[in-house]
């Protein structure tokens, strides 16, 4: 078992088995921790029928009575998360009689029937290495959802975080100036006033320098009398922008559009015989974008340790747990043989 620390909550003090991975039952064991002491829960369980995982949850010969078991644990890691928590779970399908089962959206519409909990985000995780199987009658699975669930609306949240990329693709800086060009000649052809062109050519060329700064990725103009009106008329305030100045520059961020997409490949551990075992990077992305430094994460199914070591990468709590021995020894090993590092350099002001 690795070495736990004391947190304390208010004036209570609870001791939480933080930095540890315990082994047993995991329902059992979440009923064990306080309410509202973890900030995060992340994790995911194993998939319905489609490898042995032994004694734990995945073996049922019934859908419905493993929705349930998973519901089961589920509303008690609500409890434990901080009202300005989270939880995300990922979850795989499986195929009875040649169709798809909907396993996870199943257990995404229980987890929301109760009001309890929101469903913010579907997250996608695209798999860069599928398995590689052959099927003549349908396509190979290669992604997977990560369900973004929240207590409330006043959830931490740190976009700002979540994949970082600072400077637009080359390839779109260069886009500018032609962008602009095709801009300019519609300028040129519309029925605008001279004012109004003059103060569109100023905004236009304004844009095409941000572009080239590397500040935006691209950008979009809508002008009057040259470009359709949105769909029933109504596109916000782009729509008063075009009546009031005869023009609109649109702004394109690029890769600093937050999407809801992962793109990743499964990692592959010596040593351990797991069947499922998503990226450390998928979870620090969840981490940066969910918690803060010296935050508590659980992960009721910690399997190999990818959550544990994602937390020990960057300065979070962990709580692990898993029926499995083998799991549970495995990640204790993999936690165990990172590099030591000073922790106390771990909880500085930063994210």
């Amino acid at each position: 078992m690795l070495r736990g620390r004391i947190l304390q909550y208010g004036n209570d003090t609870n001791d939480l088995p933080l930095d540890q991975i315990l082994c047993g039952d995991n329902l059992e064991l979440v009923r064990q921790l306080p309410d509202r002491s973890v900030q995060l829960v992340i994790t995911s369980p194993p998939y319905f029928q489609q490898r042995d995982y032994g004694a734990g949850m995945g073996n049922e010969t019934r859908l419905r009575e493993y929705l349930e078991n998973l519901l089961s644990l589920f509303r008690e890691c609500v409890r434990v998360v901080k009202d300005d928590g989270s939880l995300v779970f990922n979850l795989g399908d499986k195929y009875e009689d040649s169709s798809l089962l909907l396993v996870p959206y199943r257990f995404a519409i229980g987890a929301t029937e109760t009001g309890e909990v929101k469903l913010v985000n579907d997250v996608t995780w695209v798999k860069k290495n599928p398995t590689p199987r052959q099927f003549t009658r349908r396509l190979v699975s290669s992604t997977e959802p990560f369900f973004h669930f929240v207590k409330t609306a006043d959830y931490f949240y740190n976009p700002d975080a979540f994949m970082v990329d600072e400077t637009p693709p080359k390839k779109l800086q260069s886009q500018g100036r032609s962008v602009g060009q095709k801009y300019f000649k519609l300028i040129d052809q519309s029925d605008l006033s001279e004012d109004e062109k003059h103060n569109a050519r100023v905004a236009l060329e304004e844009a095409i320098q941000e572009v080239h700064r590397g500040e935006i990725a691209g950008l979009r103009m809508k002008i009057r009398g040259i470009h359709a009106e949105a769909f029933g008329g109504q596109d916000g305030g782009r729509k008063i922008q075009i009546e009031k100045n005869g023009f609109t520059l649109i702004r394109l961020r690029g890769n600093k559009l937050k999407r809801d997409v992962l793109e990743h490949s499964v990692e592959s551990i010596k040593g351990i015989k797991h069947p499922a075992i998503y990226p450390v990077k998928i979870i620090e992305e969840f981490l940066y974008l969910l918690t803060r430094r010296g935050d508590v994460v659980l992960d009721p199914f910690i399997g190999s340790g990818s959550t544990a070591v994602a937390c020990k990468q960057l300065g979070r709590y962990f709580i692990g747990y898993d029926i499995n021995p083998e799991y549970c020894q495995y990640a204790q090993n993999r936690v165990e043989t990172m590099t030591n590092e000073d922790t106390s350099s771990l909880f500085g002001d930063s994210l």
